[in-house]
């Protein structure tokens, strides 16, 4: 059996690669900065799979993005592709949480039904709130690349996106506290 990882080499291989982007970005361009992103996160993918036996989900989706629209960067040496990255992953992720809503499908909870024991009122209030701060990132990311130029969005990228995915994510734990199910033997008729 696998011992589960250390949460601060965890956060490593999930922020390292955006960290290198940025520092190569701002030493070498935003080419050499994609270049690294792409290679860094699969780096990243494959010390995940070598320490746990299995590639997580939402870092394998985000790999296959990273590569795909970084590669269609370099290959047609056009940064509109990673630049617009964000935004099409983030309605994606939006789209596919509404999808299942309407389907009455909970696509969150399948994703983090692991981790979290919640009630199904619960994950329909995560999913509601996720898929609507997704289409917000979206959107967020279209005005600040279209807006500003290539530097402001890499920051914006690093120290934009990731704080407010941080801070939303610890928004969220009243409503996980909430709609927490109650553990074996607790609750009513419990001695």
């Amino acid at each position: 059996m696998l011992v589960p990882m250390n949460p601060l080499l965890k956060l490593a291989l999930e922020a390292g690669p955006l960290a290198l982007f940025f520092v190569i970005n701002s030493r070498y361009g935003l080419m050499a900065g994609t270049g690294v992103f792409m290679a860094a996160t699969v780096v990243a993918l494959s010390v995940n799979w070598l320490l746990e036996r299995r590639l997580p989900v939402m870092p394998l989706v985000g790999c296959f993005f990273v590569l795909v629209f970084g590669g269609l960067t370099l290959w047609l040496n056009d940064e509109l592709f990673i630049k617009i990255k964000p935004t099409v992953v983030n309605l994606l992720l939006s789209g596919s949480l509404f999808v299942g809503l309407y389907l009455k499908r909970n696509l969150l909870k399948v994703v983090l039904g692991a981790a979290l024991d919640l009630t199904d009122a619960g994950w329909r209030v995560l999913t509601v709130r996720w898929a609507w701060f997704f289409l917000l990132l979206a959107v967020l990311n279209e005005i600040v690349w279209r807006s500003f130029g290539t530097e402001v969005w890499v920051n914006f990228k690093v120290f934009g996106i990731m704080p407010l995915s941080i801070a939303f994510s610890l928004a969220q734990i009243p409503v996980i506290m909430k709609y927490q199910k109650p553990e074996a033997g607790e609750g009513a008729g419990a001695p």
